[in-house]
């Protein structure tokens, strides 16, 4: 359930039940009782599989994270924040705004993101790659803490397996971005128009290889198994949504479009004048 925070004062709930043929959804209850459980089962499993590779990615990070170098990680962070900042005003006068937001998604069609139009202001973007993601993370995470501290506003992205682990943080001031390579989606930055320069940091160079090979088997076991394991939660939401088609067939012929359309006509009406005497 969702309820509004203020009622009247501030929020309002907008009921398309109002707008439905209650017999016609009455003649197809059974249907849709079936199908909401179905779906229900379906996410629940989904999400199932999605925990168990998140315990698959915790182990797998420990392994590459005992083999990096953390002084040199340490030292790269500190490169990217003194090149980030360099020239970046610093004011302390009022808090800094930080919009927090997940940089991909787990979708019916697969894991699916909207980069090109995060990035689409961004002039400069430093990224940083490497088999040791979790690693990765904590230098863009380093980036945008130091970018917050210095009074900048910041859109931060974060992992949505890991939401603690920080994909990609967007300076909007300064028109540059600090990105991880993101496993999983198929996405060039330098396909972005408005990236002028692109930096490149590789922690792959700070990985122990001897370490590496006393792991080897644990972590081709790892990434095979996290990879499967997403694909089965990718699989479950796909069939969750076509059960959800399905059960949409159910309200259609109930719903009385016209009276929808004339209350979204309404609602925008009354969003407008709101901004209008808002001044925003």
């Amino acid at each position: 359930m969702v309820d509004p925070k203020n009622p009247g004062a501030v929020d309002e709930i907008i009921h398309l039940g109002d707008f439905w043929d209650e017999g016609k959804m009455r003649s197809t209850k059974q249907e849709v009782l079936q199908c909401n459980a179905r779906v229900g089962r379906l996410f629940k499993i989904a999400y199932n599989q999605l925990a168990e590779a998140r315990v698959i990615k915790d182990e797998l990070d420990s392994y590459l994270e005992e083999a990096t170098n953390r002084a040199r990680v340490n030292e790269i962070a500190g490169e990217i924040i003194k090149s980030l900042l360099k020239e970046a005003p610093v004011q302390h006068e009022k808090e800094p705004k930080t919009r927090r937001l997940f940089a991909t998604a787990f979708t019916p069609g697969g894991q699916c993101h909207h980069l090109e139009t995060i990035l689409q202001n961004v002039r400069k973007l430093y990224l940083v790659t490497g088999d040791a993601t979790s690693i990765a993370s904590h230098v863009v995470g380093a980036a945008a803490e130091a970018a917050r501290k210095n009074g900048l506003d910041t859109s931060v992205f974060h992992c949505p397996l890991v939401p603690d682990n920080v994909d990609l943080v967007v300076i909007p001031q300064l028109e540059y971005a600090v990105m991880k390579d993101i496993p999983g989606i198929d996405f060039k930055p330098q396909d972005v128009p408005s990236i002028k320069k692109i930096k490149l940091y590789n922690l792959n160079e700070y990985l122990d290889d001897s370490i590496l090979t006393l792991y080897d088997n644990e972590i081709k076991s790892a990434q095979k198994r996290l990879s499967a394991a997403i694909e089965r939660a990718i699989s479950y939401i796909a069939r969750a949504k076509e059960e959800h088609d399905l059960l949409e067939t159910y309200y259609v012929p109930a719903m009385n479009f016209e009276a929808v359309n004339a209350k979204r006509e309404e609602t925008l009406a009354r969003v407008l004048k709101y901004a209008e005497t808002s001044g925003n």
